[in-house]
């Protein structure tokens, strides 16, 4: 008997059976199926429940190919065809919504992340975080994901954000096409990753 409770098809589309995708087919990726993602990954943890995460879905033609200047040149065709491409950001000014996120202690604004730094370093873990929920709700809604991190950071973030946001990663997404998979990578085993002290 499995000591998961999760139903194994559905841990099959979260972690087994999900990869990264490389092609796509042309079936588009609805405002309705992103809202539905987010919907989902809201829920999951982050400190202070400060939830940095901004995320600036690339639809037009224009500005893909503008995006694609700034990926490295393997990552350009893919970036052109995805039937959607999202940019996940940490919003470093986060701490502006903390008093709406987090009522029992919306001093936390103030006291907590008054200094950049410090508000950087968080947002960046957290929205980190958030980036992985944001590709496991992209598989929950049966679609496939392909985070990528070649790219000109510096150029993505003047082309598409400002200097409050750090890029993080950029995600084509859609339903998987033809040779979408590279075969299976190894992962390393429980005993070589869990220690107990």
């Amino acid at each position: 008997m499995s000591s998961l409770t999760l139903h194994p098809a559905a841990q099959d589309l979260l972690f087994r059976e999900a990869r990264t995708a490389h092609t796509f087919t042309s079936e588009p990726v609805t405002e309705e199926q992103v809202q539905a993602i987010y919907d989902l990954v809201k829920y999951a943890p982050t400190a202070y429940n400060q939830s940095p995460l901004r995320i600036a879905l690339v639809r037009s033609a224009e500005a893909r190919e503008r995006l694609a200047q700034h990926m490295d040149e393997g990552n350009r065709p893919k970036t052109s065809a995805a039937p959607l491409v999202a940019i996940l950001a940490a919003d470093n000014e986060f701490h502006e919504e903390l008093p709406a996120l987090l009522p029992h202690f919306p001093q936390a604004k103030d006291v907590v992340f008054a200094d950049r730094p410090v508000r950087e370093e968080s947002a960046l873990l957290n929205a980190t975080l958030q980036a992985a929920y944001f590709i496991l709700g992209v598989r929950a809604a049966g679609l496939a994901a392909g985070p990528m991190t070649g790219f000109d950071f510096p150029g993505v973030q003047k082309e598409f954000l400002d200097d409050d946001h750090t890029p993080l990663m950029v995600v084509i997404i859609g339903r998987p096409g033809a040779d979408a998979w590279h075969a299976r990578s190894p992962r390393l085993a429980y005993d070589e990753v869990v220690t107990t002290v």
